[in-house]
């Protein structure tokens, strides 16, 4: 190929580009946005991969639209509860206010009292409240109690009986 179609088919794909960001800022999806500019899926993904400046505004851009979407479902949220939609409200409720989050009561039956959590046992816990999305992952404390904070079992035997 001579220099002067390199140059231009480089052009048109940097107009390409420059409409795909542009469309991935209104609509953040990025099988839509393709189809609107009439772009393949796969070309936009071999243009993230191979063009690093595409790949930071392309990025940027989903980011600028999956914000547009979120700000438009708020205000539709909004206005379902003007229209006291109960439903609406429940999310609102449920997702923004402390008294009416989902919560996990986790009881168990232990042999003793001062029984602490083996290694394994923290790890399952930990990912099994990962996994129920209620703690954000890496901030999961579990604290081992003091050693004069545990209960010691307590025997009855007929001796003590008798001198008390």
């Amino acid at each position: 190929m001579d220099n002067k179609m390199v140059q231009t088919i480089q052009e048109r794909q940097q107009k390409e580009k420059q409409l795909l960001i542009e469309q991935l800022r209104k609509t953040p999806i990025i099988q839509i946005a393709c189809e609107k500019v009439d772009i393949g899926r796969a070309t936009f993904y071999r243009w993230r991969k191979e063009d690093s400046e595409f790949a930071q505004a392309a990025e940027i851009a989903l980011e600028e639209g999956s914000g547009l979407v979120n700000d438009m479902a708020e205000s539709q949220l909004m206005a379902a509860i003007r229209d006291q939609n109960l439903t609406a409200i429940i999310f609102w409720l449920k997702h923004h206010h402390p008294a009416y989050a989902n919560r996990v009561e986790i009881t168990t039956k232990t042999k003793r009292e001062e029984e602490i959590l083996t290694p394994e046992q923290e790890a399952v816990l930990k990912k099994e409240l990962q996994l129920a999305s209620l703690l954000p992952e890496e901030e999961i404390i579990i604290e081992e109690p003091k050693q004069d904070e545990l209960v010691q079992p307590t025997t009855d035997t007929k001796e003590e009986a008798k001198n008390e």
